[in-house]
């Protein structure tokens, strides 16, 4: 189950420190000291880096903790320009807007959990580790990354947790072997985050129903785009959706505001309610039983499988 809080609030930069090659920690606090939004593990923040600029990062402290919020960032030379600004830009003192928490990679409670995290994608990763352990569930964590020195949490969590952290740097020891993490944990919970030829391998290996991955990035566009009409309940208004367009763009054009943030499906800051039509789901938020249920899209990228659509808007 998603789950969001559309709030907007302003922070300060408590403290910007390296965490590992190319990646830094942002920690941010209330400049009045109040306690933050409340979060659990999965969920992720908007940075309001500009007008033009805002980017999604997972939240990797501890939920416990009200008094800050931290990310970790890596800095993505072939980005889109958000990793750069943070490592180049933000400084420790400066205060930036920031929105959610939202959460679509919820923890589901389980007896046993596989944790699978390629480079970056730990950081979501490392707050379930902490939840799992709590709850007393079993566990256990395959993190891969190019190098050791490029693993943000590395060492923390191979300190903290022992031979339950299986390492693997790239450069010494070659690729993750999945096959063998899966098989060696059936029936357990699978979550995964990371770049998607590691998502896609996942998927191939897990059975329905058993893995939960979050993509940074949008699914490959599948193409076929369809002319389609939506009608906006709340207003009575009909717009036409041209092939070229996004649901997105013409109810903006229309006058009409929707809170928006990544535009390629990735971050459900555009989660709609659907009360008619059929959505064509092209988004890397919803799950499967989501997209089936068919009562919320992210009209950013997803369309219509009919000709007529009517959104709660």
């Amino acid at each position: 189950m998603s789950v969001a809080t559309d709030l907007e609030l302003d922070v300060v930069l408590a403290a910007k420190e390296h965490l590992a090659d190319d990646v830094v920690r942002l920690t941010l606090r209330d400049p009045d000291g109040a306690a933050l939004p409340a979060w659990k593990p999965g969920a992720h923040l908007d940075l309001v880096l500009g007008p033009d600029l805002v980017r999604q990062y997972s939240l990797c402290g501890d939920p416990a903790d009200r008094s800050v919020l931290q990310v970790a960032v890596l800095r993505e030379p072939a980005g889109r320009g958000g990793s750069a600004y943070v490592h180049e830009r933000l400084a420790a003192g400066e205060t930036l807007r920031v929105r959610g928490p939202r959460n679509h990679f919820v923890l589901e409670p389980a007896p046993r959990y596989l944790f699978v995290a390629g480079g970056i994608g730990i950081t979501p990763l490392v707050p379930m580790i902490a939840a799992a352990e709590a709850a007393g569930a079993g566990w256990r964590l395959l993190y891969g990354g190019r190098t050791r020195a490029s693993m943000a949490f590395a060492a923390e969590l191979g300190g903290r947790y022992g031979d339950r952290v299986e390492l693997v740097p790239q450069d010494q020891l070659g690729l993750l072997d999945l096959d063998a993490a899966v098989a060696a944990e059936p029936g357990a919970a699978v979550y995964c985050c990371g770049p998607e030829p590691l998502l896609t391998a996942m998927e191939d290996r897990c059975a329905p129903g058993t893995l939960h991955v979050e993509r940074f990035t949008a699914k490959p566009d599948p193409g076929a785009k369809t002319v389609f009409e939506v009608e906006l309940a709340q207003s009575g208004r009909t717009l036409a959706v041209p092939a070229d367009r996004s649901v997105l763009e013409v109810v903006e054009e229309s006058g009409v505001p929707v809170l928006s943030s990544c535009r390629e499906g990735t971050c459900g800051t555009c989660e709609t309610g659907v009360l008619a039509g059929v959505p064509d789901h092209r988004d890397a938020v919803l799950t499967a039983a989501e997209q089936e249920a068919g009562d919320v899209m992210m009209i950013c990228v997803s369309r219509c499988a009919g000709p007529r659509l009517v959104l709660d808007l």
